[in-house]
């Protein structure tokens, strides 16, 4: 049954409201970059991209995009890895305490993330740690580590079991298998893990406020600008932190594919 004419036109007013709903602050965060006032202000009357060079040759943005991208890249590295043996843990093995294992390695999920941060604060502090970008890391590990262990379990529940027995019937060790079969058959899962760890870490604002200390990511830094006072600075440095982890999503998207091109061309 084809939906009338009515229909139609309903689903695509709903589409455009909810795109425009999604995107339009971005949109207005980029025209807000190019403003040549020094305050926030609709519709902009005069533009100029100098901010632009002022951001990118300022040490301090430079210093901040580059701890922020530490922080992301060691939690995106990390959490892949823990959340690869903690999904074979949730999803593919029999073990005694493997229903209670399920559901402690979720609940970090479910704290509130100020919360959160507030008792890693006094977890470090009582350890004698001075709060660093390295703190971060630990806090951002505590709460995006189980988001990529769920996603790996998703891709995990689909594994067919007989492909291992097949391959320890052919006298394969535990070791060739996790080489061979059971790390190729969940690397979509990993890399989206990885994807959404990065994402997760390089927006993240609460643990980072908690567990940074001195060395402020980008997100502290946009919250801090906006408080002591706007400066159209604040949606420059915006835009060229979504370009840059535009770019380094791209690229991780379209490794997989070139290392395949490679292989496939050394191998010819």
């Amino acid at each position: 049954m084809e939906p009338s004419r009515l229909s139609r036109a309903g689903l695509l007013l709903y589409g455009i409201l909810t795109l425009g709903f999604l995107y339009l602050p971005l949109v207005a965060v980029g025209f807000a970059s190019v403003s040549k006032a020094r305050y926030l202000s609709f519709p902009i009357r005069r533009y100029d991209t100098g901010w632009y060079a002022e951001a990118m040759a300022s040490d301090t943005v430079r210093d901040l995009l580059l701890i922020s991208l530490k922080v992301a890249g060691l939690v995106t590295v990390i959490s892949m890895i823990v959340g690869f043996f903690g999904a074979l843990a949730f999803a593919r093995y029999q073990w005694r305490f493997r229903g209670l294992f399920q559901k402690l390695i979720l609940l970090p999920i479910f704290f509130p993330q100020t919360v959160l941060g507030l008792a890693l604060l006094m977890w470090f502090n009582a350890l004698g740690v001075v709060p660093s970008w390295h703190t971060a890391v630990v806090a951002h590990l505590v709460w995006i580590s189980p988001i990529a262990t769920l996603i790996i379990a998703i891709r995990a529940y689909s594994f067919d079991p007989t492909l291992e027995e097949a391959a320890r019937d052919m006298g394969c060790s535990t070791l060739q298998i996790l080489r061979e079969i059971t790390i190729p058959l969940l690397m979509p899962g990993v890399i989206s893990a990885g994807l959404f760890a990065f994402l997760l870490s390089w927006g993240n604002f609460p643990l980072s406020l908690f567990t940074t200390g001195a060395d402020s990511t980008l997100p502290e830094w946009l919250y801090a600008k906006m408080v002591a006072g706007y400066s159209p600075l604040v949606p420059t440095v915006g835009v060229l932190s979504v370009v840059a982890s535009a770019v380094l999503l791209a690229v991780a998207l379209l490794a997989p594919t070139l290392v395949r091109l490679w292989r496939r061309n050394a191998a010819d």
